[in-house]
């Protein structure tokens, strides 16, 4: 009866040792939620971003068009952005947070940043849409 509430233990605690390792290989793979510092958004000094996909605000994937495929838009360092509009960013990272306004206007864009790591941009609307975007 002590060798089967041993090898019971043993099997326990195995599996429980699997059990961690398969969370955290399943955590490592997705960059969802992952906000790193500012200077992912502009690399080096600047830093070409290209759609990747978008989604509505109930999650539903966005058939894009071709302007939407090609669309771009470069962050530099000095805080400016360049694409199909051109303008200045804030980032505020502890909120996780990106202000654009576009030249000569003074209303601004304000989206919450899902996600920014070197490869990926993540960019939710007031909505709840959201642009995905790929360095380029």
């Amino acid at each position: 009866m002590n060798l089967s509430l041993v090898s019971l233990r043993s099997y326990f605690a195995s599996l429980l040792s699997v059990l961690a390792l398969l969370v955290m290989v399943s955590s490592c793979g997705s960059d969802k939620g992952k906000v790193e510092g500012v200077s992912m958004l502009y690399g080096s000094s600047s830093k070409v971003w290209v759609t990747d996909k978008q989604t509505d605000a109930a999650g539903d994937k966005v058939k894009q068009d071709a302007a939407a495929q090609d669309m771009e838009i470069s962050f530099a360092s000095n805080g400016t952005y360049a694409g199909t509009q051109s303008g200045k960013y804030t980032f505020d990272q502890a909120a996780k947070t990106i202000t654009l306004t576009p030249e000569g206007s003074t209303t601004s864009n304000t989206f919450n940043v899902e996600t920014l790591t070197d490869s990926k941009l993540t960019l939710v609307g007031t909505s709840g849409a959201k642009l995905m975007l790929k360095a380029k």
